[in-house]
């Protein structure tokens, strides 16, 4: 059995202190970005997150709110769960995560000629309902100008 030092003992309760501070309970979690309980349990059955457990108590550290801020970041511009989960998962933090990069660089340019695709789709689709309502508007103009001028 190994004593601690009252030096020791102290320095080794600061830590556990500063620890348990990093930590976050799921409500907080939930609140602070903005999402359900549920999805945060979703997103740890999917293996997205990993929290600490205190008891039934889902405790969330640093790197799980590193990861949510990911996920939410991903889902933001239009990334599947599966492709946030093969990104992250490839994260080692002594390495240098080319492979990780590379991936995530891969993704995010077809994303983003997905994205650019959708957007020329909205902006066609934007200017015939414009120029239709216009047409509409038109004949309203049309159709109410002799009413208007039977009525004198």
């Amino acid at each position: 059995m190994k004593l601690n030092s009252a030096g020791e003992t102290a320095a080794n309760t600061n830590m556990s202190a500063e620890a348990c501070e990093d930590l976050v309970r799921i409500g907080e979690m939930a609140k602070k970005y903005g999402v359900t309980l549920r999805t945060l349990r979703f997103y740890e059955d999917k293996g997205l997150l990993n929290p600490q457990r205190d008891g039934s108590t889902r405790l969330y550290t640093r790197r799980d709110r590193a990861r949510l801020k990911l996920i939410l970041l991903g889902r933001k511009v239009g990334f599947s769960l599966r492709d946030v989960k093969q990104m992250m998962d490839l994260y080692d933090p002594t390495g240098s995560n080319t492979k990780q990069l590379k991936l995530a660089l891969d993704k995010s340019e077809k994303q983003l000629a997905r994205l650019q695709k959708q957007r020329a789709l909205i902006d066609d689709a934007i200017n015939e309902l414009s120029g239709s309502m216009s047409a509409v508007r038109q004949m309203l103009t049309e159709r109410s100008a002799p009413q208007a001028s039977a009525a004198n």
